[in-house]
């Protein structure tokens, strides 16, 4: 069924609650483990629904923010989640305790108890203005983000369409942009401080209500990682910073000798080439052709995927005024459907966003037989393997979207995604600090920003941008904002991305197995189970780190990046 015609109405949480209180009740009552899973598949139904009409509500929102009637539906979904959460821990409480758990776990698998589990720990009734408030504060930003309009080139740009300038050839226009862009930021500091300062108290003080000694413990379990902690997750980043940091001090250095300059400032970091950054060489449809064709090459699986993603039109790929900024994918339980949105501009990034939110959702679409809800998609840090990849396993179609310009694309991506490892696990100790150091002020939160971007990123140079200087360069990153701890989860999926990357090179066709057996397992395992799946090393594992590292560095250092120039 077409995204259009798929049908929205707002759920009516009393008669949800009355429906789901009625079935507990009947599950207590059941006398075998069968009666029970009958009953848990109606909750599951009832469930599902209600997560439909929210992705359809916050898709819609997201393709415009300015529409007043998108707002109100996204206002209400913010408001109820927290109540229909409580409703799905009243569930979780009563599966729990259940006679026949055993033959429970026999057919939903161990990995639904502990969601569970953890998902009751994250949650009271006491705090349910404070979710309330939490979602709000979110939408709130998205909005703001979603408002920008931006003068440049006698155009009215908002931050998605200023793209392409930023990676200009021409640094007089590469600098103007950036300025434009953090002017935007400086401009609303006053606003993205309060929005922050807001989310920060509302999370301190539930972690306190629920009785976590901060908002780190509650954020691992809101998380649901159930197989690593905070010290795993901190010797990680020690391992970033002795093994990659080094590397992208020295790509820096190539980067700037590569595009003939003496200093690297932060409006260069974008432009990879002195001739100009890898584009694609055709419109939005012609991409979408594009990738028809790589993806019925890829396997019989992923052209299925894509055909099915088209003919019901489940992407919204161009930027627009009022539409939100990023990417993503999410899933409509009722239609057994993904949709990916994102805002091309132009840039290679275009290609990128694509194939990485098509690597979301083809794991969506492969994991259609789960009616649990918790199994449509496994925790964060295990679907970002899915996404990044697909950004490497389409790597042999890259000449259909960049003809001449492949191999500078080739060399950039895998430059970027081993740079990109630095900035993603120094987001991650930023967001550490802040919620073990709760009430400091915003001048003292930029200040620590900066402190710890110059560890991770010691090569960058501001030129005296005071917003960025002063540390504002984080207020842009929304996952900061809207979902707390996140973003260390693409750093390790980055490294198991790499490792799918060289074992594609090597055997194209064990590289693809082993990638639909994980897509297929979709959110059953944890995340180190699914690595397990996946024939791969885990991140934590030690020697990994260094292991990949190497093996990118070698590839690179074999490509003579002077002649892409």
């Amino acid at each position: 069924m077409n995204f259009k015609e798929f049908n929205y109405y707002r759920p009516d949480l009393a008669s949800i609650s009355k429906n789901i209180d009625s079935l507990l009740v009947e599950f207590e009552k059941a006398g075998n483990a069968k009666s029970q899973m009958e009953i848990i598949d109606k909750v599951n139904e009832i469930r599902n629904d209600f997560n439909t009409q929210r992705s359809i509500a916050g898709v819609k929102y997201t393709q415009d923010t300015t529409n007043a009637d998108y707002q109100a539906e996204q206002d209400f979904f913010d408001e109820l989640s927290p109540a229909f959460l409580g409703l799905e821990v009243k569930f979780y409480e009563t599966i729990s305790r259940s006679k026949f758990k055993q033959d429970l776990i026999l057919k939903y698998g161990n990995q639904l108890f502990s969601v569970a589990q953890m998902t009751v720990d994250t949650f009271s009734d006491s705090i349910v203005e404070e979710l309330q408030k939490e979602n709000q504060l979110g939408s709130e930003y998205t909005k703001l983000l979603g408002s920008a309009k931006i003068k440049f080139d006698n155009k009215e740009l908002n931050l998605s369409e200023l793209g392409s300038y930023l990676n200009s050839k021409d640094r007089t226009i590469r600098k103007a942009a950036n300025e434009a862009k953090y002017n935007f930021f400086s401009s609303n500091k006053i606003e993205l401080d309060r929005l922050f300062d807001d989310l920060v108290k509302v999370r301190a003080s539930i972690a306190k209500k629920l009785g976590f000694n901060n908002f780190v413990e509650l954020g691992y379990k809101r998380m649901l990682r159930g197989d690593y902690n905070a010290q795993m997750v901190s010797d990680y980043r020690d391992q970033v910073k002795k093994y990659i940091v080094p590397l992208t001090e020295k790509l820096a250095e190539k980067q700037a000798k590569r595009i003939g300059l003496d200093k690297l400032y932060y409006y260069d970091e974008a432009l990879s080439f002195k001739s100009g950054n890898a584009v694609p060489k055709g419109s939005p449809d012609w991409i979408v052709d594009n990738a028809k064709k790589m993806y019925s090459e890829l396997s019989p699986e992923t052209g299925e995927f894509f055909q099915f993603m088209t003919q019901n039109e489940l992407l919204d790929l161009e930027s627009r005024s009022g539409k939100a900024v990023g990417g993503y994918c999410t899933y409509f339980s009722n239609y057994k459907s993904p949709f990916i949105f994102s805002n091309f501009n132009g840039t290679a990034h275009d290609i990128i966003v694509l194939t990485h939110e098509a690597g979301h959702a083809f794991q969506g679409f492969c994991s259609r037989k789960f009616d649990v809800p918790e199994y449509n998609f496994p925790t964060y840090e295990a679907c970002e393997i899915h996404s990044m990849s697909m950004e490497f396993l389409t790597w042999p179609w890259m000449d259909l979207f960049f003809k001449e310009d492949t191999d500078k694309f080739k060399y950039s991506h895998v430059a970027k995604s081993l740079i990109f490892l630095p900035y993603g696990v120094a987001v991650d100790e930023f967001q550490h600090w802040i919620y073990e150091n709760p009430n400091v002020t915003s001048t003292e939160r930029n200040a620590q920003w900066r402190k710890i971007e110059q560890k991770y990123i010691p090569y960058r140079n501001y030129d005296d941008n005071k917003y960025l200087e002063d540390g504002g360069y984080w207020q842009q990153q929304r996952h900061i904002y809207e979902s707390p701890f996140y973003y260390i989860d693409y750093t390790l999926a980055q490294i198991c991305a790499f490792q799918f990357w060289k074992k594609f090179n090597q055997n194209k066709k064990e590289a693809m197995s082993d990638y639909l057996e994980l897509c297929k397992a979709g959110g059953s395992k944890s995340f180190l189970e699914l690595v397990e799946i996946a024939n791969i090393d885990s991140p934590f594992k030690e020697g990994c780190l260094e292991s990949v590292a190497t093996e990118v560095n070698n590839w690179l250092l074999q490509v003579d990046d002077s002649r892409l120039n």
